[in-house]
């Protein structure tokens, strides 16, 4: 009888013990399912309609010293991403993941030659990672730069530039915040979605190429304020004298008003929003769409 009683306990105390593990199993699992991006119904409600956001922007750029007036262009839209390729889909597949694209432009004239300065950045939607990819390209009369970021098992960046010092070279860094995605994560969840106070982050491959700087991580102090409905975001970096502040609205879209960028306590540059319009640009190709430009202030 004791023998049997002592079996049927150790029974129970297994049995037990199983339970046990799969409810840590289960935990472990849940705590792994809240690196999701747990995105909004505002957030799919403005963003999965099959429209681009486009905002123009009236652009005043401190470059060689002098003031250059100019226009910049924010494009965002949600598309489908091939993981391993790093690409955008050619069609649906359920492997695919979805990404906040973000294509910056500018544009503006310095002297007799132009300027165009195109930034894109792709940032996961399904789950709360770095921006997948980062990509930057400048044109002008004397060549083209061109630098590419991939998130893979650490961050491998290209670089390519007619420039000597600049080269041809391929780097590999340690994963942590970049200025370029910041402007993804604005869109996410304003500023509760933003990394705030002293991180380590790498600055925008427009600046670190204009002003010839290592790519790496800089040390940076990140402060906001929030005025009439508008946050004021600013990233300082004191090793590169810089500011950079971005004003966007405080409640959902979290539409992009301005922003200033100031180094060495030179005049900054600076962009102020004319006009959005939430469009597929992709569908308007005919000379008629031109007129659209003139409501976009193009």
């Amino acid at each position: 009888m004791r023998k049997f009683i002592k079996i049927h306990l150790l029974v129970i105390t297994l049995g037990f013990s199983f339970v046990s593990c799969k409810q840590s199993s289960h935990a472990q699992n849940s705590q792994n399912k809240t690196h999701s991006r747990n995105l909004t119904q505002e957030f799919k409600d403005y963003w999965y309609q099959g429209n681009a956001e486009i905002s123009t922007y009236e652009l005043s750029e401190n470059k060689y010293g002098e003031l250059r007036n100019g226009k910049a262009t924010l494009i965002y839209v949600t598309e489908d991403f091939v993981p391993k390729k790093q690409v955008k889909a050619d069609k649906q597949d359920s492997k695919n993941d979805p990404v906040l694209k973000l294509n910056s432009v500018k544009k503006f004239i310095t002297g007799i030659y132009p300027y165009s300065i195109m930034q894109s950045s792709f940032l996961p939607l399904q789950e709360e990672k770095h921006a997948t990819k980062i990509t930057t390209s400048v044109q002008e009369w004397c060549g083209q730069t061109y630098v590419q970021l991939n998130n893979r098992k650490k961050f491998e960046i290209d670089t390519f530039s007619y420039f000597e010092s600049q080269g041809d070279k391929n780097i590999s860094l340690e994963k942590t915040f970049t200025e370029n995605e910041i402007w993804n994560l604005i869109r996410l969840k304003g500023l509760d979605g933003l990394p705030t106070g002293k991180i380590d982050l790498i600055p925008s491959f427009e600046y670190i190429r204009s002003s010839h700087q290592d790519i790496k991580a800089y040390k940076a102090t990140i402060s906001n304020s929030i005025e009439n409905g508008i946050v004021n975001y600013s990233i300082t970096y004191p090793e590169l004298k810089r500011i950079l502040t971005i004003s966007f609205q405080e409640k959902s879209p979290f539409i992009i008003e301005s922003w200033s960028d100031q180094t060495n306590n030179k005049q900054p540059s600076t962009a102020k929003r004319i006009a959005t319009k939430k469009l597929p640009y992709w569908n308007l190709k005919s000379k008629k769409d031109e007129a659209i430009r003139n409501e976009l202030g193009l």
